[in-house]
């Protein structure tokens, strides 16, 4: 298994955490799952568990980042966030400078906006389970929900804005 480096520590943080809160919210319904997050060393996942969970957990959050891109990007396009318009001719010379600026401000997007999502079905799945239980668990979920909402749209507004430095249009290249 390749080690984690720069190279795809972006995709790990965007997917799989994402993937891996969404079955651990679910796990309580399925008791297979539940073993795969075994925290006691008497019931440890073995080695196939662990790679089940990898895998599920990157399924997962592929998902997740579907059903973010249907609700969070819209949210955010309709609240004012449009894509902006990118001269894609000028990439060949600024590839690199666009792919840090994937590393740095979009990947942080796709974590922030996914973990919105993906934190929203295991609060579910645990108020589903536990449904009369305390209410600071309930602040708590909403604290954090707005804390990815706003760290979600910062990044994406970094991310446009920067792109589009990069990669503007011409005034004589809008008609």
């Amino acid at each position: 298994m390749q080690s984690v480096t720069n190279d795809n520590f972006g995709p790990l943080i965007a997917y799989l955490v994402p993937g891996a809160t969404v079955l651990f919210g679910i796990s309580q319904f399925e008791p297979a799952l539940k073993a795969w997050f075994a925290v006691n060393p008497a019931q440890a996942p073995t080695i196939g568990g662990f790679l089940y969970l990898t895998i599920a957990s990157i399924a997962c959050g592929m998902i997740v980042s579907a059903v973010r891109w249907a609700t969070i990007d819209t949210l955010h396009r309709v609240t004012g966030l449009p894509l902006p318009p990118l001269d894609f001719s000028k990439l060949g010379r600024n590839v690199d400078a666009f792919n840090l600026l994937i590393e740095i401000h979009y990947r942080h997007y796709q974590f922030n906006a996914n973990m919105l999502v993906a934190t929203a079905i295991a609060f579910t799945s645990y108020r589903f389970q536990h449904p009369t239980q305390f209410v600071w668990l309930d602040i708590g979920f909403v604290l954090v929900e707005m804390i990815f909402l706003a760290t979600s749209r910062d990044t994406l507004t970094k991310y446009y804005a920067r792109s589009q430095q990069l990669l503007a249009r011409r005034k004589s290249d809008s008609h």
